[in-house]
């Protein structure tokens, strides 16, 4: 069989580096509905082909992916023209994000299909640029680790290892004096100390000029690394209508964190582990990797709720640390009842709210858990309530914005790199 091959013509698609140009989506692919025009986290409009299209011609225009001269020649050219290929080019885009697995057409069902075809008149179809798409898991597992580079590239920590003590143990890792062997010990050798013991055992008992130097049990000497703690974590985000509220949107940057932390626990602390909870006018735990596909949802705030779900994870697991990092911006304003009721209140501190969450606040301190809390708002009332929690628990209170969010939680966690634990 004969094969022609034609001249490669290459495109300005081939200059736009993908992984760029998903970092600038980032906030398009993480949306968590502050977007809609009423601000209630619906998902109507901004997981549209059509949004994505004004996504990446705004990327193009305003974030530095073409080159200038390319821009230049562009909008050199006749404003139909430069309009239609920048159309053709954000086009090329989009099918290269699906062909690189960033991005899926969303599956559509024959009953919506058929629903559709007979309110539309015939037209089964969506309408052009209303056709949706799903975000995948490969392009969340890159934000994740953008978003981690990124802070820790802010905070000036190139890397990060294990949470340290001063508990010493004999690792692989040799950062401690030797020390004896005993039965049990990993069998790192320090191979200077350990020759160094039986020349002087040899020249004690008069065989120092022999030559040949006998290596004993009691010789041996092992290294000894410091002791590397494990810590099992829940991140507890609070995903009630406030947090998309106010003319800012403070759940994205919440879920980016997450998904950071995340990032950060699989690459460097294998031992450890990192849950997620929800709470809204209830609690719910989701999986890791639907973490980015997370919205808000209803309009109160079950802070007890979310504490009594986070405690019952951290209480099944086995480790050195357990800690609750909880992200908010309000007061607590849910209780679920014994009868499965939910008590609601969002004016001002409900003494049987606040009395009810401190008493799960306390059965996680008495369950030796430790509760961090990272509040994005400044109220007195808020104020006074975050600190008394981190009081009952031994933890810390930080009062952040969504800006500076991500560069607190990470320096919160890494800190256990240093921190004495007993």
């Amino acid at each position: 069989m004969k094969f022609k091959y034609g001249k490669f013509i290459p495109s300005l698609a081939d200059e736009i580096d993908m992984e760029e140009l998903v970092s600038a989506l980032s906030e398009m692919l993480l949306s968590s509905g502050f977007q809609s025009p009423y601000g209630d986290g619906s998902v109507d409009g901004d997981r549209t082909m059509q949004a994505l299209h004004d996504a990446i011609l705004d990327a193009l225009l305003n974030g530095g992916l073409l080159p200038d001269d390319v821009l230049e020649k562009l909008f050199g050219e006749q404003a139909e023209t430069a309009k239609q290929q920048l159309d053709e080019l954000v086009q090329q885009i989009m099918d290269r994000l699906q062909e690189a697995g960033y991005i899926t057409p969303s599956p559509e069902l024959d009953a919506e299909r058929e629903r559709r075809a007979q309110a539309g008149g015939g037209q089964g179809e969506d309408e052009p640029g209303q056709a949706r798409f799903e975000v995948t898991d490969k392009a969340l597992d890159f934000l994740g680790y953008r978003a981690l580079r990124d802070l820790l590239g802010s905070i000036g920590h190139a890397s990060a290892g294990r949470h340290d003590t001063r508990d010493m143990a004999t690792g692989v890792d040799a950062s401690g004096a030797p020390k004896p062997y005993e039965f049990g010990d990993t069998l790192n050798l320090d191979a200077s100390a350990t020759v160094l013991n039986a020349v002087t055992r040899a020249h004690q008992q008069g065989r120092g000029g022999s030559g040949h130097v006998d290596i004993g049990y009691e010789d041996l000497m092992v290294a000894q690394g410091e002791y590397q703690s494990s810590c099992a974590t829940v991140i507890m985000l609070d995903c009630s209508h406030s947090m998309i509220l106010y003319g800012e949107d403070r759940f994205t940057p919440a879920k980016q964190v997450a998904m950071a932390l995340s990032q950060l626990i699989r690459t460097q602390y294998p031992g450890d582990t990192l849950h997620v909870v929800l709470f809204h006018d209830s609690a719910e735990e989701i999986p890791l990797r639907e973490l980015g596909r997370v919205r808000v949802g209803p309009y109160y705030t079950n802070t007890r709720e979310g504490l009594k779900m986070a405690r019952r994870i951290l209480e099944r697991q086995r480790k050195d640390m357990r800690q609750i990092i909880m992200i908010t911006d309000g007061k607590p304003s849910a209780i679920t009842q014994p009868d499965g009721r939910i008590y609601k209140n969002a004016f001002g501190l409900d003494p049987f709210v606040i009395r009810e969450t401190f008493g799960e606040v306390s059965a996680c301190a008495k369950a030796g858990i430790l509760i961090n809390t990272f509040m994005l708002a400044r109220d007195y009332d808020l104020v006074a309530f975050v600190r008394r929690v981190a009081a009952m628990c031994r933890g810390k209170a930080y009062f952040t914005t969504p800006r500076s969010l991500g560069q607190y939680v990470l320096m919160d966690y890494l800190d256990k790199k240093t921190r004495t634990i007993h």
